[in-house]
């Protein structure tokens, strides 16, 4: 068994981002991955969370991987979790999106480095508080990522963190051995600035020199610096976003895509069970093509989800609506279908929403609930 696992996802990390692993996964002797991490609204806050714990789940877990849960925040701002992702763009009718912090934080790791570069074992905490981790792709180039996040303005989603201090202060670092030649470094400067709330995000500034391989860091709170040999790194642009907008008030779908670039239909997020495009060549009809349920089992599940497969589109907001839908039961034999309007809980609470259920069922029964759990 132990031959044929190269990477264990550290046991007991998922969604609880600690920067620690446990003493089984430690004694496995292999790589570990923080295999679902930061799960954090993505303000500026967020963005501390993510650099402190990028780095710190290196330093204090050995952990060489962190992927987070999850990468862009696209589903509906009332749903569980709203803007947990790096980034978010929640509004496909409109095409509005914001770039947050947690993107550029991001970049002072992965622009100056690549899968196959390893950590160090010269990493820590600084003296005043912080840390630093550094790779290197074994070649000759080294990159050393420094965080001076303080401890409010670096809380994550879980677990409560403890107390700690960060204050200014200047750090030394000494380059050996190969490293010791090098002569100058890139240097690449976030600041968060939660007072103003004017911060600055991966910023290139003055290459540091180096004189006998080594420099050093006047190192102020709540700021993130990368100091390279690589000289790739480049800060990417991106057209204005397109404003804002609620979902539309009059909205209708007949699903009529051919090809359709993705298995899902836009506007849709499921909740249980998956939803997909099909096209239905037996239909004689208008409706060849449809939006099909294609999980017909209730899979294992991490959450107390509902029973039904549900699916869910629209304005949070509403109150006063009409709904109307054609569909098609597969089965005469058992099971159903229902619309549902002014429904407050999605996600993992999805079981206990209230709302207005309409149920029409395979035997010819219907009947209207203010629950979808039933």
């Amino acid at each position: 068994m132990s031959l044929t696992v190269c990477v264990v996802g550290v046991p007991l990390r998922a969604h609880y981002p600690g920067t620690s692993s446990v003493k089984e996964a430690l004694k496995t002797q292999k790589k570990l991955w923080s295999s679902e991490d930061y799960s954090t609204f993505n303000d500026e806050v967020g963005g501390g969370c993510w650099a402190r714990i990028l780095n710190q789940n290196y330093v204090n877990g050995l952990m060489t991987a962190t992927i987070s849960w999850n990468l862009v925040a696209s589903y509906y701002k009332d749903l569980p979790f709203s803007r947990d992702g790096l980034m978010t763009a929640k509004e496909p009718w409109s095409g509005s999106y914001v770039v947050e912090s947690p993107i550029w934080i991001t970049a002072h790791t992965t622009q100056f480095t690549q899968p196959g570069w390893s950590y160090l074992h010269t990493v820590g905490h600084l003296a005043q508080g912080g840390s630093y981790v550094a790779l290197t792709d074994g070649k000759g180039n080294l990159t050393v990522v420094i965080e001076t996040m303080t401890r409010d303005h670096s809380v994550c989603i879980r677990p409560p963190l403890p107390p700690f201090n960060v204050t200014s202060q200047n750090a030394t670092f000494h380059l050996q051995g190969s490293f010791a030649s090098i002569k100058e470094l890139q240097v690449w400067r976030s600041q968060f600035n939660f007072k103003t709330k004017k911060s600055s995000f991966f910023e290139t500034l003055t290459p540091q020199k180096l004189f006998d391989g080594s420099f050093t860091l006047e190192l102020a709170e709540d700021e993130v610096y990368t100091l390279t040999t690589m000289t790739t790194g480049q800060k990417g642009s991106y057209p204005d976003s397109p404003p804002s907008a609620r979902f539309p008030k009059v909205y209708k779908d007949h699903f009529n895509v051919r090809n359709p670039p993705f298995s899902e239909a836009p506007d849709f997020a499921d909740q249980t069970g998956v939803f997909e495009y099909y096209i239905n060549m037996t239909d004689p009809g208008p409706h060849v093509f449809t939006l099909r349920q294609v999980v017909t089992e209730r899979p294992v599940t991490w959450a107390a989800d509902a029973d039904q497969t549900i699916s869910v589109i629209g304005d949070h907001q509403w109150e006063n609506l009409t709904v109307s839908c054609d569909v098609f039961m597969e089965s005469m034999k058992a099971g159903g279908v229902f619309i549902a309007a002014r429904v407050d809980k999605g996600g993992q609470s999805v079981r206990s929403a209230k709302g207005v259920s309409f149920w029409v069922f395979a035997d010819g029964t219907y009947k209207v609930t203010n629950e979808l759990g039933q």
